[in-house]
């Protein structure tokens, strides 16, 4: 039995691209075409249980994180989660713990599902792009219609049990000049846990460009600087904003949680329904297969000298621009998905969203510069907020990991920001 030498996350994703929802920006339906020969994408009980020993036995941590996503995996029902939870008892070790987490698009989500996850502790990722118009701008059914009630209702519903429940926004052309009437709305729905996701849709072909849909720079720059600015006089402390945290967290002297903001990447792992391992959750594709469960564990896959190598990739390829840049150790040169235009003196592997990120960071320097003051105790007072709201240190740990004081819960529902 091999440990994986470095922490890891996988993605597992076993009903395939599979949804119940025709989303217009959704970037893995068309993911399907990898596997023109199927029709039906449910991942086998055999290769169920093969994932869920391997990962298991690979993962170094005394608390094993399984995150389910999509497509849709609520669309799998209820049996298949339960044998999910039957399979991970039957091979668990002693003295160890397991948690799930699932990311959904609320619309299945009813009673008998939050009963299910109350008792078998799972924490909820909803995607919710905001109030109604901004979110049915694009998610919507197969045949057109609204889905932000059908959303809304499973969100409620998973608040009222007491399920641990953050939400995905994904920031687009319709959303993104209305950041105060975006982040009240979350406010009002008491979502503890927001990320903001930029939606980046690149042509391809010769000509370049993006797509209309996509969120131009300028004004996810000024999106996020509107957001924080609230949120830095009324919120810190109450409200979690996964950039406002990655970005404390380096004030503190921590490393990045998350993979778009870290030197490098290639420790996030995608699981396809067939047992398929690929390199990450945006290159899904033949050129980053690694592998299969039933022949490859996870430690052989995150060591394999082609992920280190994609992992290297995101800093071995910054332009010059990027490392002479005073915000440099804040985004790192963003996801390398979206390092596709030029810099100004004309060279290739500039982040789309770098002025985005630029003007954020720079935004945010006197907070930043404070907050880390005030942690070395140089300096005697906390920008804008009292001393006692100022966040921990926290460990080097993704926020959808185990949380390292042993509770069972994930980083980012326990100790994350304490």
């Amino acid at each position: 039995m091999v440990k994986a030498s470095r922490p890891y996350h996988i993605f597992a994703k076993p009903a395939g691209a599979v949804c119940n929802l025709d989303c217009a920006y959704c970037y893995y339906l068309k993911k399907q075409s990898l596997y023109p020969d199927e029709r039906f994408f449910l991942m086998p009980d055999d290769i169920l249980e093969e994932y869920i020993v391997r990962h298991i036995e690979a993962c170094a941590d005394p608390v094993v994180s399984f995150s389910w996503h999509g497509g849709e995996p609520a669309m799998l029902g209820l049996d298949f989660f339960r044998r999910v939870v039957a399979l991970q008892r039957k091979h668990l070790p002693a003295r160890r713990r397991i948690i799930n987490g699932i990311q959904t698009n609320g619309t299945l989500i009813d009673e008998d599902w939050c009963r299910f996850f109350a008792e078998e502790g799972f924490t909820v990722g909803v995607s919710l792009d905001g109030p109604e118009e901004m979110h049915d701008a694009y998610r919507r059914t197969r045949g057109g219609k609204s889905t932000h009630r059908l959303a809304m209702r499973g969100y409620e519903l998973l608040r009222q049990h007491r399920i641990p429940c953050d939400v995905l926004c994904v920031v687009h052309d319709r959303n993104v000049f209305f950041p105060t009437e975006v982040y009240r709305f979350f406010k009002r729905i008491k979502a503890p846990y927001i990320s903001f996701l930029p939606l980046v849709e690149p042509h391809l072909g010769p000509d370049g460009g993006v797509s209309s849909r996509t969120v131009p720079p300028e004004a996810f720059g000024a999106f996020l600087c509107t957001i924080f600015d609230e949120w830095l006089s009324q919120d810190i402390g109450h409200v979690k904003v996964q950039v406002f945290e990655e970005a404390a967290g380096t004030a503190l002297g921590q490393e990045h949680t998350s993979c778009i903001f870290r030197e490098t990447c290639g420790d996030v792992l995608v699981i396809e329904h067939n047992g398929d391992l690929f390199s990450c959750d945006h290159f899904v594709d033949r050129e980053h297969h690694l592998g299969n469960i039933r022949e490859n564990s996870p430690a052989d896959v995150i060591d394999d000298p082609r992920q280190r190598a994609f992992g290297r990739l995101k800093h071995d390829t910054l332009p010059g621009y990027c490392l002479e840049c005073e915000v440099l150790p804040l985004c790192n040169g963003g996801c390398p998905k979206d390092r596709f235009i030029h810099t100004p003196d004309g060279e290739d592997g500039l982040n789309y969203l770098c002025a985005a990120y630029k003007r954020l960071f720079s935004h945010c320097r006197p907070f930043l510069e404070g907050l880390s003051s005030l942690w070395h105790r140089t300096e005697p007072e906390y920008p804008s907020r009292p001393p006692a709201e100022a966040p921990r240190a926290r460990p080097a740990v993704s926020r959808n990991s185990p949380c390292p004081c042993g509770s069972g819960k994930k980083y980012k529902r326990c100790c994350m920001g304490k």
